[in-house]
């Protein structure tokens, strides 16, 4: 090791040990949700996120266990109970270059179901800030936070979310005679048992939805049993092809091999009432709108990929 790469060594583990110093103070203390666990921002989530369980509906309802964390947001009036020493711990690592912010993970821990009515309050901890890490976004310091969440004062749950602190990372300046780049393979989807039918239905031109012969629930994406009646009986309906854009994003950073950023990547609604993930191709990535029409189509990726995307029309 260098003297330069020593000092920098000694630099950083110095100023983590001032970070360190955070782990175990309060991020928030005594917080209160803003609104008691209610009907309507359940059937809310379940409409955004497909989920059709019966458990979440009618007089003995409980919420989705992965909603924890809704009913502690404090939306864009943000929480008064938070503490001051997350403020701190930010302003030093700002202080110190680390300006941008990723959320990376997090876990969830449940103890009791959460049912309407239940009022919600919690307690928040900066658990920890890891040594200085080098990340292709680029370099800075992960912090986790862990929420302990109580209904009507009893233990409901554990919410730990991590996120990175970071310093871009420099864009590598240009090389002014590049030299041509062998094209990356698109990855390839994961085929197994339970859903090697929707594959072999790609290969055909057509999209396959699997139905439930019992409750004649439709499901997407393919699985082993029907989330509506439990039941593990199944055939398949085909898809129109017609849909409309639920939601979307487009990718900007970081780029992947065999991607070319930036575009749009759109949860299709289609006619049949399912949604799926997908490509939006014919229009330019920022002409994708909410309630496009779409219509499928197959896309020959390589000689050994197909998959299925949709077209959007700008008109």
């Amino acid at each position: 090791m260098t003297a330069d790469a020593a000092g920098t060594a000694e630099e950083a583990a110095r100023f983590h040990r001032r970070l360190a110093a955070f782990e175990g103070r309060p991020a928030a203390t005594a917080g209160r949700g803003k609104d008691a666990v209610n009907e309507p921002m359940i059937r809310h989530w379940c409409e955004a996120m497909g989920d059709g369980n019966p458990a979440y509906r009618g007089p003995d309802a409980i919420a989705p266990p992965t909603m924890l964390q809704a009913w502690t947001m404090g939306g864009l009036s943000g929480h008064t109970d938070r503490s001051s020493a997350y403020d701190e711990l930010f302003a030093l690592l700002d202080g110190a270059g680390f300006t941008s912010v990723v959320a990376t993970d997090c876990e969830q821990e449940y103890l009791r179901p959460l049912r309407p009515g239940d009022t919600i309050t919690f307690d928040a901890v900066i658990e920890s800030v890891s040594p200085r890490k080098t990340t292709k976004l680029g370099t800075g310091h992960f912090v986790t936070t862990r929420m302990d969440v109580r209904a009507g004062g009893q233990p409901a749950g554990t919410h730990r979310f991590r996120i990175l602190k970071y310093a871009p990372a420099g864009r590598p300046a240009k090389d002014p005679a590049p030299r041509p780049k062998t094209a990356a393979v698109r990855p390839r989807p994961v085929v197994n048992r339970d859903n090697e039918g929707f594959w072999d239905g790609v290969r055909e031109h057509r999209l396959l939805i699997q139905r439930c012969t019992s409750c004649t629930a439709l499901r997407f994406p393919w699985l082993p049993g029907c989330n509506t009646c439990t039941s593990p009986d199944w055939d398949t309906v085909e898809a129109s092809g017609a849909g409309t854009v639920f939601s979307y994003v487009v990718m900007h950073h970081p780029p992947f091999p065999a991607f070319d950023p930036p575009y749009a990547v759109a949860l299709v609604e289609l006619a049949e009432g399912v949604r799926m993930i997908s490509n939006i191709t014919g229009v330019p990535y920022d002409k994708v709108r909410i309630g496009m029409p779409v219509q499928l189509e197959f896309l020959r990726v390589d000689d050994d990929l197909e998959l299925p995307v949709f077209r959007g029309s700008e008109g």
